[in-house]
């Protein structure tokens, strides 16, 4: 064969692989040419669920196949923003912290991809969390609701304590009108632990700073370095020192370690949220119940959360991605997260299905849900949150510790947090 010929040959075979290669673009799985689209998320309890859901939807879109990917919570935020800086992040994936994203043209404009009416359906505080300059960049899968006090009934019960004086419990930096401490030391007869007062960002830093006046940021900047901050950690940090919680050392760098001893019989009184719930209905080998955090001078304030599905601008399949979204934000779709209890679905609609599974199983949840009446401290965003929060968990771990006096240690904190956002 001449080399002309073989050079002829060549050039149309590469055509060919080209042309075969433009069509099968983004298409790839068993052969069977379904487009896959890929969502990630860091938590292995979600993965049944969101599999129940996306079953029902490959049923009816034959054309598509949903793969979920998993990558833990502790390496999600690093990885996340590597691949998506990379351009090879999923094309939906799990976001709270959003903003970064959002202002790099990485995210999916929901508004204009389901359409202006869509937020309608989803949980409005939900729906505020991930609207940035009007617009909205996610959608919403579920709610935390706010913080609630798990409590041990049986051990409540050998101290004395009826259950319902739980809903009278306040706490105050004047000891004529704080109920809190005295119904601590109480339970410190039955109990290694009567309280999990510790550094613990949205179950009790927030809480105690906003039902102390304190806001944790004001206008885009940290803003917590305040008499009424003060008043917040000054209380959580002696209760750590006075033997009623747990040592700083031993939940600084452990978020689980509270829960842990409240689930071995070890802790009266363990202040979470919902995302704990399951985990202590299917663990706890004693009767449980669930009450009102305790009121502070200013009322129940509790932080509340949400996760969304965020869809990655660079995905190569947009319009099936797309069909995925418009199916996570529907109540077909979303109804799967509160079947089994895991979670409140963002979807107004389905939060009754969670209610429900809850009250089968006789748990009352509405703590969860009454405690957001009083008011809601806002958890904090925008650009560069993560870098700022980082900047200051090891000052607040030292605050916690007792290595640094609160007032000090508090405004060292916010300079570093507030520094990091001018840096970014």
């Amino acid at each position: 064969m001449q080399d002309s010929t073989r050079a002829v040959l060549g050039i149309a075979l590469a055509i060919v692989v080209l042309i075969g290669a433009a069509l099968w673009l983004g298409r790839e799985g068993d052969g069977s040419g379904r487009t896959v689209v890929r969502l990630r998320i860091w938590d292995q309890s979600f993965v049944s669920a969101y599999r129940a859901s996306l079953d029902e939807f490959e049923r009816a879109n034959p054309d598509i196949e949903v793969r979920i990917t998993l990558v833990p919570w502790a390496s999600y935020a690093r990885k996340l923003r590597l691949d998506v800086a990379g351009g090879i992040a999923d094309d939906l994936f799990w976001t709270s912290l959003y903003e970064d994203y959002a202002d790099s043209g990485h995210l999916v404009d929901i508004g204009q991809t389901l359409g202006s009416d869509a937020a309608a359906a989803w949980d409005p505080f939900a729906v505020a969390q991930f609207t940035r300059n009007g617009t909205l960049w996610a959608v919403p899968q579920f709610v935390d609701g706010g913080s609630a006090v798990f409590y041990n009934r049986e051990l409540l019960e050998r101290a004395g304590v009826d259950p319902a004086e739980l809903a009278g419990m306040s706490w105050s930096p004047d000891e004529g009108t704080d109920t809190l401490r005295p119904m601590l030391r109480r339970l410190r007869e039955v109990a290694p632990w009567p309280y999990n007062a510790a550094k613990d960002f949205q179950s009790l830093q927030l809480p105690y700073m906003g039902s102390a006046g304190a806001v944790l940021q004001r206008d885009g900047r940290f803003a917590f370095a305040n008499p009424q901050g003060d008043m917040a950690f000054s209380y959580l940090v002696r209760l750590i020192a006075d033997g009623l919680s747990p040592s700083a050392a031993d939940t600084n760098n452990s978020g689980d370690f509270a829960k842990s001893a409240f689930l071995q019989g070890k802790m009266a009184l363990f202040q979470s949220g919902s995302f704990n719930l399951a985990t202590i209905s299917q663990n706890a080998g004693f009767r449980w119940g669930l009450a009102l955090i305790p009121r502070g001078p200013k009322g129940r304030i509790s932080a509340n959360n949400s996760i969304a599905v965020a869809g990655n601008t660079a995905s190569p399949h947009p319009e099936a991605t797309k069909r995925v979204l418009a199916w996570l934000g529907s109540a077909a779709g979303n109804r799967h997260l509160g079947l089994d209890g895991a979670t409140i679905p963002a979807v107004i609609s389905e939060q009754q299905v969670y209610r429900d599974y809850w009250a089968r199983h006789g748990v009352d949840v509405t703590p969860f849900f009454d405690v957001l009446r009083d008011g809601q401290i806002s958890a904090g965003g925008g650009p560069g949150f993560p870098s700022a929060l980082e900047a200051m968990d090891p000052i607040l771990a030292e605050i916690f510790l007792g290595r640094l006096p609160v007032d000090t240690g508090l405004i060292r904190a916010q300079d570093a947090a507030n520094n990091a956002l001018d840096q970014r």
